[in-house]
């Protein structure tokens, strides 16, 4: 059964950038221990709502929720304490920097020392080859290495809702596959998952839920199912096609 309140929550936001007016009125609720998605083309307005989420941009006027409080003017440190956390595009890990050393600055906020032990001995639980690679220098992974590291080292900061930015974005096509799965395996294990992607077909096959963003409003609004089967989703909303 639905918790009777969202975890992470936009209510009629909108945000400009200057005189650019970036969302209009957007309503997103995601549900403890769901994973939904959030597709829209180029300059849909995706990134915003992300930067919007973490605390990184304010809204214009709505308001954003985290477990029912109004958080619009919390710093993005004050979400990450709170369990938001995200994956950013690209991974963007400290390529010089040990494996392990990208781990550990994933619980930079943190001072629970076993918690955060158990939540290290858990990152090599889901992702085996990571425990294998620690000593290495996060730059000298393959790609999907990386984006396993990028997924553990959020996971570090023990989120109870894990963002997640163009997951597929720089990725060869046969590393795709495997890396939704990964995003399929964290969520079973219990995490929540809010995932922007324009690889819709992906996203919305392990998907719950989706929304699909046109020049910042929402346009669509169903179950992953439905929206799949939506005549018009990609040559109308995603710019006809690109993934």
């Amino acid at each position: 059964m639905r918790d009777s309140h969202p975890l992470l929550e936009m209510r009629s936001v909108n945000v400009h950038y200057g005189a650019v007016h970036a969302l209009r009125d957007v309503d997103l609720a995601i549900y403890e221990g769901e994973l939904v998605c959030l597709l829209g083309g180029n300059a849909s307005g995706k990134s915003t709502t992300l930067k919007t989420l973490l605390g990184m941009l304010t809204p214009t006027s709505g308001d954003v929720l985290l477990d029912g409080e109004v958080v619009n003017d919390r710093p993005t440190s004050y979400l990450v304490k709170r369990g938001v956390t995200m994956v950013p595009e690209n991974r963007r890990l400290f390529k010089r920097l040990s494996v392990r050393d990208n781990l550990e600055l994933g619980a930079y906020l943190r001072k629970d020392a076993q918690g955060i032990a158990a939540d290290m001995e858990r990152v090599f639980d889901l992702f085996p080859r990571v425990k294998e690679r620690l000593s290495q220098k996060a730059g000298t992974l393959s790609g999907g290495e990386q984006q396993m590291v990028a997924i553990g080292r959020a996971l570090m900061s023990g989120p109870r809702v894990l963002l997640m930015d163009e997951p597929s974005m720089g990725l060869a096509p046969a590393l795709v596959q495997q890396n939704f799965e990964l995003i399929s395996q964290i969520h079973e294990a219990g995490m929540t998952v809010f995932m922007v992607e324009q690889n819709a077909n992906m996203a919305l096959s392990i998907a719950d839920r989706g929304w699909v963003l046109q020049t910042g409003r929402v346009v669509l609004d169903d179950t992953a199912q439905n929206l799949l089967a939506h005549p018009d989703l990609r040559t109308s909303y995603l710019g006809g096609g690109s993934s």
